[in-house]
């Protein structure tokens, strides 16, 4: 999951070569048909507020059918907050149409009591974090147990091809970065070539019509 830097970029989002990232704060237009995700923007500061995130997610519900998931809000690097803040919209997002997605932060696999990672509760689990967590052995075992409760597993800062194996060998299915920013005619070649090696063995994915049967 990308930004649209260019028209080759594009159509590359077009072709459904790789997707869409969209928040309330990136002021791109969404090319029509691309698989995208709605991410709310609590990393970069841009987070617009829960009822202003809720509304903005209403705006583009027309297009819930491909996107792979709605981010509910979180806080950086605390599993604790990111829960207190997230319960109360996942259903909400769910409502909506989108499936919903908590960001898993640091913490998370070891929650105090009465803390629970409530899985009934979303859909989509988002590997967020602090480099050093979401590269540890905590984030793989999240995603072990997300993987066998048929969760959909995305991992968030993903801009290096070492990452991007390393995203796919834990069963991520999708992630997302800025690699494309930085000189998108040069790194678009880059992109593909980690796609179409991904493409070629049970990982990483952007068809996600399995997902969508588990989830309905």
């Amino acid at each position: 999951m990308a930004n649209p830097c260019g028209e080759e970029v594009r159509d590359a989002m077009r072709n459904h070569r790789i997707g869409f990232i969209d928040t309330p704060a990136q002021g791109n237009i969404r090319p029509a048909e691309v698989i995208w995700c709605a991410d709310n923007g609590c990393y970069t500061s841009g987070f617009p507020g829960e009822e202003k995130w809720l509304a903005w997610l209403a705006r583009h519900a027309h297009a819930a059918s491909t996107c792979l998931f709605a981010t509910a809000p979180d806080v950086v690097g605390n599993a604790v907050a990111t829960l207190q803040r997230s319960l109360p919209l996942l259903p909400r997002i769910r409502q909506l149409g989108y499936r919903a997605a908590m960001v898993a932060q640091d913490g998370l696999e070891a929650l105090p009591a009465p803390w629970v990672i409530p899985w009934d509760e979303f859909d989509v689990l988002f590997i967020g974090g602090s480099t050093s967590w979401k590269m540890g052995q905590h984030a793989r075992d999240l995603v072990a147990q997300a993987k066998a409760r048929g969760k959909w597993v995305h991992m968030g800062r993903v801009n290096s091809g070492k990452r991007f194996q390393y995203a796919e060998a834990i069963g991520c299915d999708s992630v997302d970065g800025t690699y494309l920013t930085y000189g998108p005619q040069k790194n678009l070649p880059k992109l593909m070539s980690w796609v179409n090696t991904a493409e070629k063995e049970p990982g990483l994915r952007l068809d996600f019509s399995t997902h969508q049967q588990a989830a309905a």
